[in-house]
């Protein structure tokens, strides 16, 4: 049988369809140029392999990336040219680092033999990559593309997801090797699976059995490990309310009667209080952010802590734990959930209720319901969040826009967050979203936004268009920067040190690009306005001018115990 020679661009091909990559998000240039004509004959004719989305900027092809894979459950990737072409990508690898979201940035280099010397767009891509990727490798050799695409793959989505980086030189794109395929199962030193220890799920069920008062804090990795219905299961047969990180709220469907909120700063006043009141404290699948702890130093001293996570560095890193259960909450969950007993812990969820009143009364009903003045962003965001009924895809951008958005949308279905958590990164929402609508091209994605941010990265709109992602934009323009206005406001005297924003037309950019628009500053067209963004095909930008001192609330001032949270500022 005769030997199939082929080039190394054409092996990068085969070997992203032996992964089932269906979608890359991309940019070309040069470097990364015999890649981008191997796959000309993958994205036209009979060979239809790849659908190739051309970003308007770099960075957009590394969010699109992670808006596809967190909405999807996959891989996303993102291909670009060396230099600039790959130092942009940066900051969506650090995102995807910080928030465990499986993507495979492919980034073309200068030939071998001109690495160290300075040769036009050369950057040492590995180098800056390391502290920020799960793993970054450069291919040298034809030979060697199978074999780092299929690790890339494996060490990107194994274990605790992340982003991958390869640094792809030229001369191993034009050179050639005998095509064998491969498939990585394993790496030496990497376990992404612990092992079980079945005596720390019997002392987790132990403690659990024995709370009196417990509380569970629901964070990605149910998301991550498709754990769903075993946290569900876990959560029912011991009657233990619970509530979500940032990237954890579609974890638990909104309605679910143990469901007590959202955690965190700006999160729910009963679960935020009631972590400083519960008994046993069990943490599923979050990593102990400063923004649900607030001061370590006062947190949670009186509870034991149980801590199911799949990363090991993440126990003992933030918070002290009594008993550390490491493995996939998909297999742990089940593990202790089949050693507690049946249980009711109504008095303790009942005393839930009347923190949940107060916050509802002063701050929730007055944000969604207010009865004059210009419009707020909570109650845009309930507007979108009632007539979607829960199954959209809720994505945004970082600010109060984030914060608003995730407190007021609703979740019914799994996957139905995507934006920014540990990195907090603004220009984010608009290429996520566009990447989210091609990893769940059959729900309504909506993105959140404020005018800050929508205009760090606001030539995705040109993706748009040339795609007609079904994007639906809501954009609260309130001329700030908010959530750094809030800080001004809050704690500099009120004074707004360049955080007023003199913005464009958003009406003369959307006709540029050909995408519908339509402003909202009254309330009473509010409910029609979304009503018509919803029913028109394809992209739509609703911008809505919101109340420019609009402040989120409750909150946990900086440096403050997680449960001193202040429902209204003086």
């Amino acid at each position: 049988m005769s030997k199939e020679i082929i080039t190394g661009a054409e092996a990068l091909m085969r070997s992203l369809q032996n992964e089932g990559v269906k979608t890359i998000f991309g940019y070309p240039g040069g470097a990364i140029m015999p890649v981008f004509d191997a796959l000309y004959d993958y994205t036209v004719g009979d060979r239809h392999a790849f659908n190739h989305v051309l970003v308007r900027h770099e960075q957009g092809a590394a969010h699109a990336a992670e808006g596809y894979a967190r909405v999807s459950g996959e891989v996303g990737v993102c291909l670009v040219t060396s230099g600039p072409g790959a130092t942009n990508t940066l900051t969506g690898v650090a995102d995807a680092m910080m928030d465990s979201t499986p993507i495979v940035v492919i980034a073309g280099q200068v030939g071998v033999s001109a690495l160290g010397t300075d040769a036009f767009q050369e950057v040492d891509l590995v180098g800056i990559a390391q502290p920020i990727s799960k793993w970054s490798y450069q291919i040298r050799r034809p030979e060697d593309i199978a074999w780092a695409v299929s690790q890339a793959f494996y060490i990107a989505r194994s274990g605790r997801p992340g982003p991958v980086v390869l640094d792809f030189p030229k001369n191993a794109q034009v050179g050639t090797t005998e095509w064998k395929p491969v498939k990585v199962t394993s790496v030496r030193s990497y376990e992404p699976y612990p092992k079980l220890d079945d005596g720390a799920v019997a002392r987790a069920a132990a403690l659990i059995n024995s709370a009196r008062r417990p509380l569970a804090l629901v964070g990605q990795g149910v998301e991550l490990g498709g754990a769903h219905n075993e946290l569900v299961e876990f959560l029912d047969k011991a009657d233990i309310p619970a509530a979500r990180t940032l990237l954890g709220l579609s974890a638990l469907p909104s309605g679910h009667p143990l469901n007590m909120g959202m955690l965190g700063m700006h999160g729910s006043y009963a679960p935020n209080v009631k972590e400083q009141q519960c008994d046993v404290l069990i943490a599923i699948g979050m990593r102990f952010s400063d923004r649900v702890t607030g001061r370590l130093d006062t947190y949670a001293r009186q509870a034991k802590i149980i801590h199911f996570d799949i990363d090991n560095a993440e126990i003992d890193k933030n918070v002290k734990t009594d008993v550390a259960v490491l493995g996939d909450c998909k297999m742990s969950l089940p593990a202790v959930t089949r050693l507690l007993e049946k249980n009711s812990h109504r008095e303790w969820i009942d005393s839930f209720r009347p923190l949940a009143d107060e916050e509802d009364a002063r701050v929730i009903q007055p944000a969604i319901h207010p009865h004059d003045g210009p419009l707020l962003m909570g109650e845009v965001v309930n507007a979108v969040a009632e007539a979607t009924g829960g199954d959209a895809v809720l994505v945004n951008d970082v600010g109060q826009n984030q914060m608003f958005s995730c407190r007021y949308f609703r979740y019914n279905s799994k996957r139905s967050v995507v934006t920014s958590g540990g990195l907090g990164t603004m220009g984010f929402g608009l290429p996520a979203a566009v990447g989210a609508t091609f990893g769940a091209p059959h729900r309504t994605v909506c993105l959140f936004t404020g005018d800050g941010g929508f205009q760090m990265s606001i030539q995705e709109l040109g993706t748009i268009m040339e795609q007609q992602a079904p994007v639906k934009i809501i954009l609260l323009n309130n001329s700030f920067l908010g959530n750094v206005r809030q800080w001004q406001y809050m704690f500099f005297n009120r004074r707004y040190s360049f955080t007023h924003m003199l913005n464009p037309s958003y009406e003369h950019v959307c006709r540029g690009y050909g995408i519908p628009y339509a402003v909202v500053t009254e309330r009473d067209a509010l409910h029609d306005a979304v009503a018509r963004m919803l029913s028109t095909p394809g992209p739509y930008v609703l911008e809505c001018a919101v109340r420019e001192e609009d402040n989120v609330l409750p909150m946990t001032p900086p440096g403050c115990s997680v449960d001193e949270m202040l429902l209204e500022i003086k």
